[in-house]
């Protein structure tokens, strides 16, 4: 990484929303009618003769030569697949994970991607919908709006598309309004109550400009009943609405605006305990339920209230394109959204009333891309820029609820003999502070709030050349230069009393007022012996010999002083090499109850709270035509994402700041470190590929060798995420894609994905050194197999039989469990902390089908599918139980769903 001091305020919304206007100012408007030639053409092609825009310009996915998966408006329709969630089941080197809440969607392409769960993370999957990036996931999971296709672009692609798009992309394209009237209508029920409804019109409303509508709205109970708050959880409650206007003078300039707005409303998600542990039993003897790990998949959980996910997403955007001549097109994409978040959560995950955590999110996003294309006898050429300027704010707050008091009652007394009233007076004694405690440790309400923002501007420069060396060799060559800003602030604090005390502090001197008597009892015996009957003085001896009255006389009471002094010192010096050790120090235990430290906030005098990064990404590749049905391509590319912050109550000062920090006064008691940021993510992958079409059938096939230097780890610890940077991850793979139409009936897909993943180097993971080891959570293989048989019929309707199968094999869920490290153990407990997970794995097998019946005359059709028909039940992923120390949970997929769809059109 490269920095830099110079920022990015020069370049204002104004100058290149100008430069863009100014180059694409409107010619005169020809007499003729457009038409959407290319998702005509989109309609009826299958397999390697899909056009696709992955690279920026239309082509056959034949003759793009890039790792590229694309599933068809038809696929999407057979599979019932409603948003990117579902698109896992189709796309093998695609995981999409949600977890946390509605908006924590996590994308994963060949085993690389993150930023779901903090909303300073910027993933490392891209996503863009009609050319605009999506930046955060909650502006990416709404419900699919009349779909053409779905490109996933594998491996890094920051080249054409800038800074986050270091493991992959996936570029989601619908259908532009159409010249031709058109209308459909789509009405679906299904188990758990579930109601799909949704609409679309298009048509012509002068010769040159045609406007489409579409609505839709998604409802469905949730499959995990919870008993405790008289809910269900993993609900469906979602709508949409977008519309677009196209403007088409049918010679050389077209313009198309879309407008869209959606909602969210869910209980989200459902989370059940793997392993409890003596803090779980703590809970249930207060009336607190939480499942059994034998209960984990039967669809049942505990929380004392529903969850909030409310969630509006809405946006305009404007592409203006212009052919200058035969040679030069430029095109302009204008964007500007809004996505705002509003989230409550029972963060312990039972039916006792502990931990809630609400949080309100706002984002403002403006981008702009503007770009040239050429085309002459032997190059084709790109060159642009794109713009990026967004601002995040982030409301957090964190509430001990009504069971906490009584819940720590019975920890304290488990764990300090002392009932908590009891353990108040305790520490206020010991803290020098009276009775001032009695009543204040873990009382309802606010423990800590605040808020957390980010300013970021980018700007990328980017160009691309395709030569044709020969009628069959074709180079290509590359670069993107990228400069990104950013500026996080924090104005956060913990108001819990109990939490900013120092235990060791306080361990101290509990060690000292419990040995020092011992001491001196014993001291008094040694030293004058004359006083004692035994080796160990008695109150009364002890009383006596201070006063004079014992047989040593004067001269012992005067020796008393020093005796009593020298006793104390030794005990001090006894706690003060051990009040951090939990054997000694008896208050030490008390610390998992600490969960809410006080906070440094940025900017500071040691922190400014700001990166700036710089990076220049490429590509060079080689494409060979072997024959018309088969090429072979090769190619070297890197790739770039940028520095991201822990925008959350996680953030806390590097180690490496302590000192710095210390000596401008800025640090609490009890202070915690971690991580404020993590720094750039680079990529680079080799890759050969082979791409073969002979008309029924077709195949795709990768090799590829992708490694991204300093990967971003969000790891949750139990009471919070841990953000770092994992030094290497390498993957060695090989993907296939193959489509086959043996018969007129028949069509056969298969996709498998092999991987080989590797920490070359992980030395910071939360668990200590994990380097050499397999990353978590990445299937060795995965596979789709599918097929199709579409029969006539003699009247002219058709029946479709479809069926889809999705494989992956066993793997380990998560690398590690913070919560069970352990710094007494030689090791720190780390491998106590890898032996905890590695018990938990999983291995998905995944069968769809639909029946359709096609009425041909109506343009009507009727389906009734299935998703998950083996019940396949397995978890998404695991972590450490909040405030339970040595208790997992974990979030269950969903279960089997089925239902019927009706869809009719003109």
């Amino acid at each position: 990484m490269k920095t830099s001091n110079s920022g990015l305020s020069g370049l204002t919304r104004t100058f290149l929303c100008g430069v863009a206007a100014a180059a694409l100012a409107m010619p005169a408007a020809a007499q003729a009618q457009g038409q959407d030639d290319a998702s005509v053409e989109d309609d009826i092609a299958s397999g390697n003769a899909i056009i696709i825009t992955a690279t920026k310009r239309e082509a056959t996915l034949q003759e793009t030569p890039v790792a590229v998966s694309v599933t068809t408006a038809e696929t999407l329709q057979r599979e019932e697949i409603r948003d990117l969630k579902d698109l896992q089941t189709v796309v093998p080197s695609l995981r999409v994970t949600q977890l946390q809440s509605s908006a924590n969607t996590n994308f994963i392409i060949r085993g690389f991607g993150n930023g779901a769960n903090n909303a300073g993370i910027e993933p490392s999957v891209g996503v863009f919908i009609d050319g605009v990036y999506r930046s955060r996931s909650a502006a990416q999971i709404s419900d699919l709006p009349n779909v053409s296709r779905i490109e996933v672009l594998r491996g890094p692609q920051s080249t054409l598309f800038g800074k986050n798009a270091s493991a992959g992309i996936i570029s989601i394209v619908t259908s532009e309004p159409s010249f031709t009237p058109e209308a459909t209508a789509e009405v679906s029920y299904g188990d758990y109550d579930a109601i799909v409804l949704r609409g679309y019109l298009s048509g012509p409303l002068s010769e040159n400009i045609a406007a489409s509508i579409a609505a839709g709205y998604s409802g469905r109970e949730g499959y995990n009943e919870d008993p405790a708050s008289n809910s269900t959880t993993n609900q469906r409650d979602r709508w949409f609405v977008r519309g677009q206007l196209l403007f088409d003078n049918g010679d050389n300039f077209s313009a198309r605006i879309i407008a869209d707005y959606d909602s969210i409303d869910e209980n989200c998600c459902g989370v059940v305990n793997l392993q409890p542990s003596s803090f779980t039993q703590a809970i249930q003897l207060i009336g607190g339920e939480v499942n059994t790990p034998a209960a984990a998949f039967d669809n049942v959980v505990y929380n004392n209230f529903p969850s909030t996910n409310e969630v509006e997403n809405y946006g305009i955007s404007a592409q203006l394109d212009y052919d200058v001549n035969d040679v030069f097109t430029l095109t302009s994409i204008t964007a500007y959204r809004e996505t705002a978040g509003d989230f409550g959560q029972d963060v312990d995950f039972t039916s006792a009333d502990l931990l809630q955590r609400f949080n309100n999110q706002k984002l403002e996003t403006f981008t702009q891309e503007f770009r040239v294309n050429a085309d002459w006898d032997r190059i084709t050429a790109l060159a642009g820029l794109f713009y990026f300027d967004e601002s995040v704010r982030e409301d957090q707050r964190v509430a001990y609820g009504n069971d906490f008091r009584p819940f720590a009652n019975v920890l304290t007394n488990q764990l300090l003999g002392q009932s908590l009233t009891q353990a108040e007076a305790t520490l206020g004694t010991l803290a020098g502070v009276g009775t001032d405690y009695v009543g204040t440790f873990f009382v309802p309400g606010t423990v800590e709030s605040g808020f957390f923002t980010l300013d970021n501007q980018a700007l990328s420069l980017f160009a691309q050349v395709d030569f044709e060396i020969t009628d069959r060799l074709t180079l290509t060559l590359g670069g993107n230069y990228t400069m990104d800003d950013k500026t996080g602030t924090t104005n956060y604090q913990s108001t819990g009393v109990f939490s900013n005390l120092d235990l060791v502090v306080l361990g101290n001197r509990a060690i000292v007022a419990q040995g020092a008597p011992q001491a001196i009892a014993i001291g008094v015996c040694q030293q004058v012996p004359v006083a004692c009957a035994g080796t160990v003085a008695t109150e009364a001896e002890i009383a006596a010999l201070a006063s004079g009255t014992s047989p040593a006389g004067a001269a012992g009471a005067a020796a008393f002083p020093l005796i009593q002094a020298g006793a104390i010192a030794q005990v001090q010096a006894f706690a003060d090499a051990n009040d951090t050790n939990p054997n000694v120090n008896p208050l030490l235990q008390a610390q998992a109850l600490q969960n809410f430290p006080r906070f440094v906030n940025i900017p500071n005098s040691v922190e400014d709270g700001k990166t700036s990064d710089n990076d220049f990404s490429w590509t060079a590749r080689l494409a060979y035509d072997i024959n018309p049905d088969l090429n072979v391509y090769v190619s070297y590319a890197t790739g770039f994402k940028a520095s991201s912050f822990a925008l959350s109550r996680d953030s806390r000062p590097a180690p490496g700041d302590a000192a710095a920090l210390a000596n401008a006064g800025l640090l609490f008691n009890n202070q915690t470190f971690g991580s404020r940021f993590a720094g750039p993510e680079e990529s680079e992958v080799i890759e050969i590929g082979l791409k073969g079409n002979w008309g029924n059938y077709s195949a795709n096939l990768t090799g590829f060798r992708q490694d991204i230097d300093g990967f971003q780890s969000n790891v949750f610890t139990g009471t919070g995420f841990f953000l770092a940077n994992a030094g290497k991850q390498r993957t060695w793979g090989v993907e296939f894609e193959g489509m086959a139409n043996p018969v007129d009936p028949l069509t056969l897909n298969l996709a498998v994905t092999w991987l080989d993943p590797t920490y070359v180097s992980f030395p910071l993971s939360p668990y200590g050194n994990i380097s050499g080891t397999t990353p978590a959570g990445i299937p060795e293989w995965t596979v789709v197999l599918g097929g199709q048989w579409a029969q006539p019929l003699g009247n002219g309707d058709s029946l479709l039989l479809r069926s889809t199968y999705a494989f992956e094999s066993d793997t380990q869920i998560v690398d590690g469990l913070p919560g069970f490290l352990d710094p007494t153990l030689p090791d720190g407990g780390q491998a106590q902390a890898i032996a905890a997970a590695a018990a938990f794995t999983r291995q998905v097998d995944e069968l769809s089908a639909s029946i359709t019946y096609v009425f041909e005359d109506a343009g009507a059709e009727f389906s009734i599918w299935g998703r998950n028909l083996l019940n396949d039940r397995y978890l998404l992923s695991l972590f450490d139980s909040p405030a339970q120390p040595g208790s997992i949970s974990g979030y269950p997929n969903q279960p089997r769903t089925w239902g019927a769809t009706v869809r009719i059109g003109f």
